[in-house]
């Protein structure tokens, strides 16, 4: 317990310059005085700052950076963006000796002789190793990490409160939530056999994909604490000169990224959350190899059905349907004022028309700026997806600075028959019209008969007054002929011939609109 106060006080400590900064800025002289108005380049040197000191904290810290950098409902863009480059690598002796790991696990297995060092990440570290004739590639879990997550992540938890008191009512509402979220995922990423499990899960989903590799893992070898697979390698994928030789373009690669993304998590339910460029690779026959799936998840069909709905609203922009996937996905509160949130969404989607380019980190952004004054959240498995979104976006524009990430998800959705086309959109949406009208129409025959008997009892006067010509009825039949042959030409792109009734009868009226006319 001595060592936990020690790095309670620690942690306070060298948190605390940043936690003065953020009070003045709300006020100049911390109890008194108005906000500061700082520039953008004040706080971008003060994200610096804020991303070096959790590197220096070490694992816990980087990866609840990590996480942070994909909560826009708890920190600025601006230090979101700083703490997505927190992938450096981490020395090998970090969090103990992984060897130890190796030695424990595969020591009768393997020739040790023939362990390399390959990369390091905050929680693990990547070896390559002699195993039957062949290099396999091992991913170390580091021997005292998991106690020193343990020990930071209490440490983390007694932090929160204390952020709580000086956040506004909307961070508040987030940070409750806050120290789960960070403890499920990582707790997530250390657990290797749930990597195992969803590595060899994806790459059965993609076995058909002949332009996809999933390293392969070995059952046999892997467990808690070590994984082991097929050691594949290729050329990182934003490297100057990656496609040189290859039958694959830059555009190409992207365009594939963005789909096989799309298709892990909407089609198969289980996706990789981590598309950064030093996780995704080109082979040297032009095939994309995606590494390391220890920020994975797994998503419920329910979930995927919102995620589908939240789509299927932001390309129809029907707001009242956007609420609905946004309460559905645990964003917003059940309780949450429709109406105010509707008008809100109503300038999101206004903005984003205003612009020149529509991104999909444009339009993150924009959501979660306009919904600051309601009490949101981004849970988990909505902030991994989000996440793949912006990363992947990121990743497929640095290989084409032209590429419309947002064309290509409305391509998948609409050929996967997840969303409509224009054409089905409006046919879904005049059938929602009818059977709305139904209950409507189904009351008319009454109504009519109980107005005629009011006629017929002298308890109804309709009075009109006369009309020269007989201009109207001819008018109101070309509107017919008109309106019926617009439609025809639509329902000609339908796979059923309902265009063949409604010429017969735009003819019709045609014709009674020309004997009209002929006779006046």
């Amino acid at each position: 317990m001595t060592g936990f106060y020690r790095r309670y006080v620690a942690v306070l400590v060298r948190f605390l310059p940043f936690a003065i900064a953020f009070l003045r800025d709300r006020r100049r002289f911390l109890l008194f005085g108005g906000p500061r108005r700082l520039e953008e380049h004040v706080h971008r040197e003060r994200a610096e700052r804020l991303r070096d000191t959790m590197l220096d904290l070490g694992p816990a810290f980087v990866k609840v950076g990590q996480v942070l950098s994909t909560r826009p409902d708890i920190v600025p863009p601006i230090y979101a963006d700083e703490f997505r480059t927190l992938q450096d690598e981490i020395p090998e002796d970090a969090g103990g000796d992984p060897r130890a790991v190796v030695e424990a696990e595969l020591g009768e297995d393997i020739d040790l002789k023939t362990l390399e060092p390959v990369a390091g990440g905050s929680l693990a570290f990547v070896y390559t190793v002699r195993y039957r004739g062949e290099r396999i590639a091992l991913k170390v879990r580091r021997p005292d990490v998991k106690e020193q997550i343990d020990r930071d992540l209490r440490v983390v938890r007694r932090i929160i409160p204390l952020v709580s008191l000086f956040a506004n009512e909307r961070q508040q509402y987030s940070l409750e939530n806050a120290a789960q979220d960070f403890e499920e995922i990582i707790a997530d990423e250390l657990d290797f056999n749930r990597e195992r499990s969803i590595m060899a899960e994806v790459r059965e989903n993609l076995a058909d994909e002949d332009d996809v590799v999933v390293p392969a893992v070995y059952h046999d070898l892997s467990s808690e604490r070590l994984l082991a697979m097929e050691y594949r390698t290729g050329r990182k994928i934003t490297d100057d000169g990656a496609f040189d030789g290859l039958d694959v373009t830059p555009h190409e690669m992207a365009s594939r990224i963005a789909t096989v993304y799309l298709q892990m998590g909407l089609v198969d339910g289980v996706f990789h959350a981590d598309p950064h460029p030093g996780n995704l690779a080109v082979t040297d026959d032009g095939s994309l190899l995606i590494y390391d799936f220890g920020m994975s998840e797994r998503l419920a069909p329910t979930v995927q059905e919102d995620i589908v709905s939240l789509y299927r609203a932001l390309v129809r922009q029907d707001v009242d349907a956007l609420v609905d996937a946004l309460i559905a996905l645990d964003v917003l509160e059940v309780g949450v004022d429709r109406a105010e949130v509707g008008r809100v969404l109503d300038l999101v989607i206004e903005n984003l028309e205003g612009r020149r380019e529509v991104t999909w980190r444009a339009i993150v952004t924009e959501l979660t700026t306009m919904l600051q004054d309601f009490p949101f959240r981004i849970p988990p498995d909505v902030m991994l997806l989000i996440r793949v979104g912006t990363v992947g976006e990121g990743v497929c524009r640095q290989l084409d600075p032209e590429f419309d990430f947002l064309a290509v998800i409305r391509s998948f959705l609409v050929e996967r028959g997840f969303i409509e086309t224009e054409f089905q959109a409006l046919l879904d949406d005049t059938w929602t019209d009818l059977r709305r009208s139904l209950p409507a129409l189904a009351r008319a025959p009454y109504r009519v008969e109980r107005t005629m008997s009011r006629l017929e009892r002298g308890e109804l006067v309709v009075r009109t007054e006369s009309v020269d010509g007989g201009t109207d009825r001819a008018l109101g039949y070309a509107v017919l002929g008109g309106s019926l042959t617009v439609a025809a030409s639509l329902l000609a792109f339908h796979s059923q011939p309902y265009e063949i009734p409604a010429v017969a009868l735009a003819g019709v009226f045609c014709l009674l609109y020309l004997h009209r006319v002929r006779r006046e």
